[in-house]
């Protein structure tokens, strides 16, 4: 029998026990049919449940529906025919509760599969045809129009358009993609038109992987959720030994069976994992893939945070910091110069400082003469004279004197781990361009509402030299850092560091440093949208590059567990106020289980909290 049908039969069950109850309290039913019709709906009611008992029992694990399948038979043989359909009115309920829950949180993540069109243009020749998009194959060539969702994964071959992204990524602010760029299933064109190359379609597109392992994260278990499990199994043991020493004192069978009425419940069985199921579904819908709870749940105990600093803490790409001059010169020549000299080089610093020139509107001939050593620099003729780029040590090849001061203002813009380059022109300095790798945004502020949220190490690793390392370091908050690292080098850190008592979480792009992902506590890909590898090493990916989000997931994992412990809380208490009220002589066996059913909710309501994370973590 599948999962529906059995939903099926207990909305069915539910429909008649609410019916039966209701006829009971009314008095419409004389009491001959109604204790018959009782006990055929109180006998029907308990076979899924010592069923579901003994399946456990065969897999050797003590489940709740034991304490429950004991409280019921005891109900049946001592004909408190309305004691047993109250205790199957809860566990029918709670499980209905449990799969509509379950359901709720999951369909918030499958309804991304309705943002993907049913057909699709093809252009093939000269003609544009439609199809289903399940015709669609690798290599097609896909025409995406304004307004229209992209179909498949592919690469843009011709045209350009501003991309919403948000149904992967959470970010609300469109993308604007070229020729070359990648784009994604789902997304959304929200200006212009492209010319798409399909690349992964059907289950192999960034959409469906999304997908499956948010659904497939449920079968990793939080150790919270464990923790659940075997204090059940504990909990059901000790009522148990308790609830017959009780018997053999009090020699009261109706006490005993109050006893057993009120203890036997599923709700932290279905509450605990609902809490993780729904924080991992909002998580998804940010654009955070969180491949099971227990890596939430050990993310908010992370005391140690390695980060990859290319990629991580910086973009990975180059940004023109300053300008200086020098003989004379103004800044508007050394940018001339440097757009001479620049413009046909394939460098990153020569693409970094051209892109800056683009930015800023500068004007510049292009060289007649142009001659580019590699590892040093560029040479060429300006107006008959020599123009040159490069290291510093180009210009005093090609005879250009550096005099004390700028020699010292070289050294100074070195140590702080600048890369320079220097521009010379007729046997003089004109000055140099201070480069460096660009900084995220906010990313010291970031780093210390990590602190905040109790971290209470951040260590960053790169290849980079130690120059570059200690000014990054200095800019983002960073004091731990190690410098002229190699992959190897980063791996053996992050074993160093899970050495310490504290869990360890990397953070990095999840295709370099897939290794030292794998490795830690809790592995963390930045962008990973698009990236397979990103999306395979890491526990948790981030799929918009926004290193801002890491102290958001932190802030989920501890609030999920917050609501997780509040939920045994909960639980404790109804139950221990319940065992009171029975020993009080305030239930019978009736009034137990009517109490047991009503508290029941109460922690399943509590999880469901989870379902309003759009309003601000506490």
């Amino acid at each position: 029998m599948d999962h529906n049908k059995f939903l099926n039969w207990d909305k069915l069950l539910l429909a008649l026990l609410c019916i039966f109850l209701l006829l009971h309290y009314s008095g419409f039913v004389s009491p001959g049919l109604d204790e018959i019709i009782l006990i055929i709906i109180s006998v029907v009611g308990t076979l899924p449940v010592v069923l579901s008992a003994i399946r456990s029992l065969k897999e050797k694990k003590i489940s709740v529906d034991l304490l429950a399948s004991i409280a019921l038979i005891a109900s049946l043989l001592t004909k408190e025919w309305a004691s047993a359909v109250f205790i199957n009115l809860m566990l029918t309920s709670a499980r209905i509760f449990g799969d509509y829950t379950e359901s709720k949180a999951k369909a918030a993540i499958r309804g991304l599969l309705k943002l993907r069109p049913e057909r699709v243009k093809i252009k093939r020749g000269s003609g544009i045809s439609e199809v289903p998009l399940a015709q669609v194959k690798v290599g097609d060539l896909i025409v995406v129009e304004s307004g229209d969702r992209v179909p498949v994964d592919g690469s843009i071959i011709d045209g350009e358009a501003s991309v919403d992204q948000s149904s992967l990524t959470g970010e609300s602010v469109p993308v604007m993609k070229l020729k070359n760029d990648k784009v994604f299933s789902s997304t959304l064109i929200a200006s212009g038109s492209i010319v798409m190359k399909a690349e992964k379609i059907g289950k192999d597109t960034t959409l469906e992987k999304i997908i499956a392992l948010v659904e497939n994260s449920q079968n990793e278990k939080a150790s919270i959720r464990t923790t659940a499990d075997k204090f059940a199994t504990w909990y059901i043991i000790i009522t148990l030994i308790g609830s017959f020493v009780i018997y053999a004192i009090f020699r009261d069978v109706y006490l005993l069976l109050s006893l057993l009425l009120v203890a036997c419940a599923d709700d932290i069985a279905i509450a605990v994992p609902l809490a993780f199921l729904a924080a991992i579904g909002y998580a998804a819908r940010r654009g955070v893939v969180i491949k099971g709870g227990g890596y939430l749940e050990q993310l908010s105990k992370v005391k140690t945070f390695i980060l990859d600093k290319t990629g991580t803490i910086t973009r990975g790409r180059m940004k023109v910091e300053s300008l200086s001059v020098y003989n004379g010169y103004a800044e508007s020549d050394l940018l001339m110069f440097a757009g001479m000299t620049e413009f046909f080089s394939e460098h990153p610093i020569a693409k970094t400082i051209a892109g800056y020139l683009k930015e800023n509107n500068v004007k510049f001939e292009k060289p007649a003469i142009f001659n580019e050593t590699p590892g040093k620099g560029i040479s060429a003729v300006y107006k008959g004279k020599k123009l040159v780029a490069g290291k510093a040590e180009f210009m005093e090849e090609a005879g250009i004197k550096l005099t004390q001061k700028e020699k010292d203002d070289i050294i100074k813009i070195e140590n702080e781990g600048y890369s320079a380059t220097f521009i010379g022109f007729d046997g003089k300095l004109v000055g140099f361009i201070s480069c460096a790798d660009e900084i995220r945004p906010h990313v010291k502020d970031t780093i210390q509402r990590m602190r905040d949220l109790g971290v209470e190490r951040v260590v960053m690793l790169t290849g980079d030299n130690e120059k570059v390392a200690k000014r990054v370091a200095a800019e983002s908050g960073i004091t731990d850092f190690h410098a002229n690292l190699l992959p190897e080098d980063k791996i053996a850190y992050v074993k160093k560091y899970l050495g310490t008592s504290s869990k360890v979480a990397m953070v990095g792009d999840g295709v370099n440093d897939a290794a030292s992902l794998a490795l830690s506590d809790v592995g963390i890909a930045m962008g990973a949208i698009g990236s397979d590898a990103a999306i395979e090493a890491a526990d948790i990916a981030l799929m918009r590059d926004d290193f801002k989000e890491i102290p958001e997931i932190i802030d989920l994992g501890r609030y999920t567990g917050k609501i997780a412990r509040q939920d045994f809380w909960i639980w404790g208490i109804v139950n221990a106020a319940g065992l009171i009220l029975v020993f009080a002589k305030v239930f019978g066996p009736e009034g137990a289980s009517a109490y047991n059913f009503v508290t029941d909710f109460l922690p399943l309501i509590n999880s469901m909290r989870l379902f309003n994370l759009h309003l601000k973590l506490k």
